[in-house]
């Protein structure tokens, strides 16, 4: 079955479709600091560089089963303007119900950060059901967060997923049993190949022996130091942010000490030092497998690549699930557990 992905970014969750049998056929990416890591791993899928509102629905393909993507976050998040809807970004959400209206896939898969359940937000959040449901589609949604779905990381997400209202299907959401994996599960082989980022945050590029293995350096902002950044080995990380100077800390060091209301501090007996996790580390919390490249020269991008996207183990789950929906219910079982087991170690 072939999908469209809208917003793009490096393609976590294009990868997890690719990984449960759908083929990436066509992609929209505006950012041109992210067009070399998606060309790199997707050498088979047409990339369209155009912002979407420029985009005629007709210069899409036509026999695409469905259209996944996750439409810029910053408006609806916590940390943002808090505009929603009536933000310019918000509004990309209509040009994806836009290409659904055109096109007419099976289904549609669309993610967004938790602040779109805002109370704030309810109006405009109902404004965009009642254009999935008038472009066709019988929709379902919920948050979920990736740490119950193989996913090392706690990252809570407002998943959107519709059928074309004639194939007559309603979403079940999948319920995964295995335990929550952990920092030591996923990371801790990659403890001794960090490597500071150069002068500026620019890569180390070919001096490093493995890519991506570089971290952020720079100081900390008091608002970094406002609380504790450091989760242990046997817990999942923090979430993975969009930003090399707001990476996690490494699990390495010892959690850092209250010394007041709002103000952290590094312990000083701490066994190792403190710092931020490297761009590689980050995208296995993210579960992207170590053949995935990220192409950067500031190692800002990668952080921001890596932070931005979708985890493939969660992307994974949830094309499973779908596909399970359009073929057999059975049929996946064991592509999906061996799929884990390949990711990481369970036990």
């Amino acid at each position: 079955m072939k999908i469209g992905s809208l917003f793009s970014g490096a393609g976590g969750l294009d990868l997890g479709f690719e990984q449960a049998g759908f083929e990436v056929a066509w992609a929209n990416e505006y950012d041109k600091s992210i067009w070399a890591t998606f060309r790199r791993n997707f050498p088979n899928t047409i990339l369209d560089t155009r912002d979407i509102r420029d985009v005629p629905s007709e210069d899409i393909p036509d026999a695409l089963d469905g259209i996944v993507g996750g439409p810029p976050c910053q408006s609806w998040s916590e940390a943002g303007a808090r505009r929603g809807i009536n933000d310019r970004r918000g509004q990309l959400f209509f040009e994806y119900i836009r290409v659904l209206q055109d096109k007419q896939p099976k289904f549609f898969l669309a993610e967004n950060v938790q602040g779109m359940l805002f109370e704030r937000n309810a109006e405009a959040l109902q404004q965009i059901i009642e254009d999935f449901e008038d472009a066709n589609y019988t929709v379902d949604y919920k948050l979920l967060n990736a740490s119950d779905y193989g996913v090392p990381q706690d990252r809570k997400r407002v998943i959107f997923i519709g059928f074309r209202n004639d194939l007559d299907i309603r979403f079940t959401f999948p319920v995964l049993t295995q335990r929550p994996l952990t920092l030591h599960d996923c990371i801790a082989d990659l403890q001794d190949t960090a490597i500071p980022a150069r002068e500026k945050n620019h890569s180390n590029g070919d001096d490093l022996p493995v890519t991506n293995h570089e971290y952020w350096i720079g100081d900390y902002s008091s608002m970094y130091m406002s609380r504790n950044r450091v989760r242990g080995w046997d817990e999942p990380s923090y979430t993975i942010q969009a930003s090399g100077r707001h990476a996690p800390l490494h699990p390495q060091a010892n959690k850092m000490i209250k010394v007041e209301k709002d103000k952290f501090i590094f312990d000083p007996d701490s066994p190792y030092e403190y710092r931020r996790l490297t761009v590689r580390e980050a995208a296995r919390i993210q579960t992207f497998p170590d053949d995935f490249t990220f192409v950067y020269d500031r190692v800002g991008d990668g952080y921001k690549m890596v932070g931005n996207a979708v985890p493939v183990q969660f992307a994974y789950e949830l094309a499973c699930q779908i596909k399970a929906h359009l073929l057999n219910p059975d049929a996946l079982d064991d592509e999906r557990r061996l799929n884990q087991e390949r990711l990481f170690a369970l036990d």
